[in-house]
């Protein structure tokens, strides 16, 4: 099989340059606001994306080196295929995050919702769009991981008004 060659489109500018300063965890919040710096010649292409709320990114982890096909992530105790988990030690390297888009500056992209490193190669922008009622989705193991996330911190309350 042939290898696939990818050039970055962009790079992006987020204030996180150390992967333990991204949130992890079935309740992380991803609301640090950052820059999807597209190529001054790919500019033409971002016309009409300020209609659109969100974006889904495809980039790089840059930074990642090797996998393994289970992995334990820190929102669960057991391990999973790494298919069925977002671990960043994969066959091909790649991410796909959805952000909020800010503002448009000529081929700067303000977003918020950064769960990127600072210089991550950004593969390429679509709109975000979802056919997929809510009622439809499922979260598989993450799901029974968040009730036993909810139930132990429950438990702490209890045990914690109980002094």
């Amino acid at each position: 099989m042939e290898p696939l060659q990818m050039t970055p489109i962009g790079w992006v500018r987020s204030p996180h340059a150390e992967t333990s300063s991204i949130p992890t965890g079935p309740n992380a919040m991803h609301t640090a606001e950052g820059v999807l710096d597209i190529r001054p010649d790919l500019e033409a292409g971002l016309t009409d994306i300020e209609g659109f709320s969100h974006l889904y990114v495809l980039w790089a982890f840059h930074r990642s080196d090797g996998y393994d096909l289970m992995t334990t992530p820190p929102s669960d105790n057991r391990p999973h295929g790494l298919f069925a988990t977002r671990t960043p030690r994969r066959p091909n390297p790649i991410a796909l995050s959805v952000v909020e888009l800010l503002r448009r500056d000529g081929h700067r992209l303000h977003v918020r919702g950064v769960d990127m490193l600072d210089g991550s190669p950004i593969l390429d922008l679509k709109p975000y769009l979802s056919s997929v009622p809510e009622d439809r989705l499922r979260r598989g193991w993450l799901a029974e991981a968040e009730q036993d996330g909810k139930r132990r911190e429950n438990e702490k309350c209890k045990i914690q008004n109980e002094k």
